[in-house]
């Protein structure tokens, strides 16, 4: 007998029935009651950990709040035992490992590991889902993975290219259209990293910094509409309208516009703007019952032309520990400045 047979060599039933996807939401649910209690589980916080997997993608986080809520009614009214036996019929074999994923990803800490006193539990649900240890070892590390990458919010498709600045071999990055060249703003003491794709790079660390260039070459026909409206209409256009929808609000549903202005004089005229990301942060914490979620953050996107391309720097703010930001204005111009100066440090072909 071990601390968890209550839960895995369980002979007890429920009368209800689970989807394949429930299922997944059920050994989320079980892991984070596993070494706590039902009333310190955080429904809302862990829809918001489930809604980032793809066997979600077709519900809304209200949605699978409401299943969260349900599986915590069957788990109450019939034990884990219950509810695990119950969801591992459910589970068929091309959703298995999205179930161990989900349960690795409640247990994930603030280092973005799985603390030491929780992976007798993980080993428990490994075997109890006949995964073998490559098989899960692997799953865990895209677990983590996919935390330090933000790959939902940061990059939206998979041909992403990471290194770690300690393997980089360079100090200065060049783009792959040979459009610019700048100094790798992270190092290796604080686990840097370069995260690259086809029009974007990303550089952060384990201390919570995020620097992004977007860059697009410009087709004649945005010359035309910018020829049309003007730069300052053009530029708003394609940060507020179209950008800045696409790759945060869709991912951070309460994500919105702070603050925006256009820079006339600054880099032949820009246009920046602030984002407020309610648990938006590509930085998670580790909740008391076990969920990770992520931080409250400030965005500063800051969008211009450079010779042929137009390009989105972007800077992010998080806030750690119950930190509270500043007025608008003033966290506003911090992190346009933080972008100015990176920008500057760019040097553009």
């Amino acid at each position: 007998m071990t601390k968890y047979s209550k839960i895995f060599d369980s002979k007890q039933t429920t009368e209800e029935s689970l989807s394949p996807e429930e299922a997944v939401a059920a050994i989320a649910v079980i892991t984070a009651i596993a070494d706590s209690s039902i009333e310190e589980v955080d429904a809302e916080a862990l829809a918001t950990v489930l809604w980032d997997f793809e066997v979600f993608e077709e519900y809304s986080e209200e949605e699978i709040t409401d299943i969260v809520q349900r599986l915590l009614e069957i788990a109450q009214e019939d034990g884990l035992g219950a509810l695990f036996n119950t969801a591992s019929q459910a589970l068929s074999d091309d959703i298995v490992l999205d179930a161990y994923a989900a349960g690795a990803i409640v247990l994930i800490d603030e280092e973005l590991e799985i603390p030491q006193q929780k992976q007798p539990y993980l080993k428990e649900l490994q075997q109890a889902l006949d995964l073998e240890d490559e098989e899960a070892e692997e799953i865990i590390q895209e677990v983590i993975a996919a935390f330090e990458e933000g790959e939902n919010l940061e990059f939206l498709d998979d041909e992403v290219e990471i290194a770690l600045v300690e393997d980089y071999g360079d100090e200065v990055y060049e783009s792959p259209s040979e459009n610019f060249t700048v100094p790798i703003p992270v190092t290796a003491e604080q686990g840097g990293r370069i995260q690259s794709q086809e029009g974007v790079v990303g550089f952060s660390d384990d201390f919570g910094t995020l620097l992004r260039i977007d860059y697009y070459p410009i087709p004649a026909e945005h010359e035309e509409e910018m020829e049309a409206v003007g730069q300052e209409e053009y530029l708003q256009t394609i940060l507020v309208d179209r950008y800045v929808p696409q790759a945060i609000f869709a991912n951070v549903p309460n994500a919105e516009i702070k603050y925006a202005e256009y820079l006339e004089d600054t880099l032949a005229g820009s246009y920046y703007v602030l984002v407020d990301m309610p648990k938006g942060s590509t930085i998670s914490k580790q909740e008391n019952n076990g969920a990770a979620t992520r931080l409250d953050a400030y965005r500063g996107l800051l969008t211009f032309i450079k010779g042929d391309f137009l390009y989105i720097v972007s800077n992010q703010r998080s806030f750690f520990n119950g930190e509270t930001p500043g007025a608008v204005e003033e966290e506003s111009k911090i992190i346009k400045d933080k972008i100015l100066e990176f920008v500057a440090s760019i040097r553009f072909n």
